[in-house]
């Protein structure tokens, strides 16, 4: 009962955690390798759109489904100038094996320890259990959090960040 109790407290505590980032904030720094060692940062998409994904864990149902909708829609994002980055606290090597196996166009980041996870108020630690929570993130051509998804339909997720990219640009596919 006690620890039931707890368990509940803790969600909340995470929940309300949550609420510090918001929109209009500069996106909080990464410095992450990707599945094929390559590291990644902010800077690196300057000038360009990004979807900023995380998600619990390689090969689980929700995360396939939800990489394999980005996927199958990645062409029509890149079109509109949009670079996407999935992040989960697994190592390199799941991602390089979840990648090849769901043929992921798009950088897998290696958070292992958490940290940018917990930047973005993405990251649900409870003693030894540690996994990044399923949010998402567009962040603009400066670096600004443009758009905050904390509740993802991984079945749509990918449609509705096509959507929004483009309400975002006004509109328009040459912002």
């Amino acid at each position: 009962m006690k620890l039931g109790l707890l368990i509940i407290m803790l969600s909340i505590f995470n929940t309300v955690q949550a609420d510090n980032l918001k929109v209009g904030d500069t996106a909080p720094e990464l410095n992450l390798r990707d599945q094929t060692g390559k590291l990644h940062t902010i800077n690196d998409y300057a000038g360009q759109w990004l979807v900023l994904y995380f998600y619990p864990k390689d090969n689980t149902p929700g995360c396939i489904k939800e990489a394999c909708e980005f996927r199958d829609e990645y062409r029509v994002i890149k079109e509109k100038n949009t670079q996407v980055l999935g992040v989960s606290i697994d190592s390199q090597e799941s991602h390089a094996e979840f990648a090849e196996k769901y043929h992921l166009p798009f950088p897998l980041l290696a958070d292992k320890n958490g940290k940018v996870a917990q930047s973005y108020q993405s990251l649900f630690s409870f003693w030894p259990m540690k996994f990044a929570k399923r949010h998402s993130f567009i962040i603009d051509p400066k670096g600004v959090i443009r758009k905050i998804y904390r509740k993802v339909d991984v079945d749509s997720h990918s449609k509705t960040i096509i959507v929004d990219i483009k309400l975002l640009r006004g509109g328009s596919d040459l912002n």
